[in-house]
């Protein structure tokens, strides 16, 4: 088992270049806590309209339900102006159980890791979060846990970049952090989950050099209360992504 003072490899500051300014990638300090719980939460939020709105687009048995809804609506009721206006009450559906979930998502997060962050990543060798920071600023978060007792697998957990600083190699920076640990640790694997539906999340994983292995749909995020609304207006898949350590170089 690695000393705690191995998890941030053999240089405890690694810096990467962006522009003139440099990313500093650092073990999580209770000063941060603030900021990371910020973050976090801002970065989780976002999730709402990706996931009401560009998620439909993934889910053809939902658009498929929804409008043959609309057409039984019309059918029965011979009124135009209902196909006009079901489709703002089906969009504000999905917008209103998206923040539902997602809030109760936040709130099952904030009352477990992201509520004691060094009790639950700093007491032990087998999991770190480590804080991006750019002009003095924490910027960015990861946090990894190696699961030894299930195949000795590292998974990549929270991460997520400050939305005004987007695009200058943070979230980059961050997951090479991880892939280091992964080998102090020993670990063949890494593994990450995740719901989101932008590209520009897939393309970083990918880049890293991480490999969609298979997607669940209708994923039961934590948080959901499984009613049937919730279940009519929220739903998500999980994309399962995995890196084989032995074929990936860090840059």
């Amino acid at each position: 088992m690695e000393d705690k003072g191995a998890k941030n490899g053999v240089q405890k500051e690694p810096k990467t270049q962006t522009g003139l300014q440099k990313i500093v990638v650092r073990e999580f300090e209770p000063a941060d806590n603030a900021e990371v719980q910020r973050i976090f939460a801002e970065g989780l939020m976002e999730m709402v309209s990706d996931t009401a709105f560009r998620g439909l687009l993934h889910h053809p048995e939902s658009i498929l339900l929804y409008t043959t809804f609309i057409i039984l609506c019309f059918v029965i009721t011979m009124c135009w102006w209902v196909i006009g206006l079901l489709p703002v009450v089906l969009l504000w559906g999905r917008y209103f159980y998206s923040t539902r979930v997602i809030r109760g998502y936040l709130e099952h997060a904030m009352s477990t890791d992201m509520g004691d962050i060094e009790g639950f990543y700093l007491k032990s060798s087998d999991s770190c979060l480590w804080v991006a920071v750019l002009e003095g600023k924490v910027v960015g978060v990861v946090a990894a846990v190696c699961q030894k007792r299930s195949g000795g697998a590292v998974e990549l957990q929270r991460m997520s970049v400050d939305q005004r600083f987007r695009q200058c190699g943070i979230g980059s920076a961050l997951g090479r952090k991880v892939l280091e640990f992964a080998v102090l640790q020993g670990c063949s694997t890494i593994v990450l989950g995740t719901t989101a539906y932008k590209q520009s999340a897939h393309r970083l994983y990918q880049s890293l050099g991480f490999q969609c292995e298979r997607i669940t749909n209708g994923y039961v995020t934590p948080g959901t209360r499984c009613t049937l609304l919730e279940r009519i207006f929220y739903r998500v898949c999980l994309h399962h992504y995995i890196i084989d350590m032995q074929n990936c170089k860090l840059a």
